[in-house]
């Protein structure tokens, strides 16, 4: 069994590093991506507070479809360009939103979201999946939350496809 926890008091760079570090740990030699998939959405769950939202969508027959993840019953089926995680997987960019009921054409599968990140999995060159992480919080993300889960991303996307 593992045991991954997040140091008490911890900042935001540090948080992200371990998390960085435990979910490379936990997926290194793992060849199941669902499987590598859960593993992450629970650290992230346990690792980043303030959140109600966080897991996967997979891109599946040109549309993502609902992955792994930690927090409330979710929408199935996003097209692309349509909304925050339609539009990273469509751009091939972060999306980082503060308020997501500015964002047009923003998917509310959990009222409770004020705000959102969404990060796109990019293995050869496409897109196989998106992380995305829900927030009650307006403006929960930042740039440091960018830089760590963009990391994060980069460093296990060959273990999630």
């Amino acid at each position: 069994m593992f045991d991954f926890s997040p140091p008490a008091g911890a900042d935001k760079a540090t948080l992200h590093d371990d998390l960085l570090s435990a979910a490379d740990a936990l997926t290194a030699g793992e060849p199941d991506a669902i499987a590598n998939m859960a593993n992450v959405s629970a650290l992230i769950w346990q690792f980043l507070p303030d959140l109600n939202w966080a897991g996967f969508y997979r891109m599946v027959g040109g549309e993502l479809v609902l992955g792994p993840f930690q927090g409330k019953a979710a929408c199935i089926r996003i097209p692309l360009g349509k909304g925050v995680c339609g539009a990273a997987a469509a751009s091939g960019q972060t999306q980082l939103v503060e308020d997501v009921h500015a964002f047009p054409g923003h998917i509310a599968c959990d009222a409770a979201s004020a705000s959102e990140i969404v990060v796109p999995v990019i293995v050869e060159g496409r897109v196989v999946a998106v992380l995305d992480l829900d927030s009650p919080i307006p403006a929960r993300f930042d740039s440091a939350d960018r830089t760590g889960l963009e990391a994060l991303v980069g460093r296990i996307a060959s273990r999630l496809v």
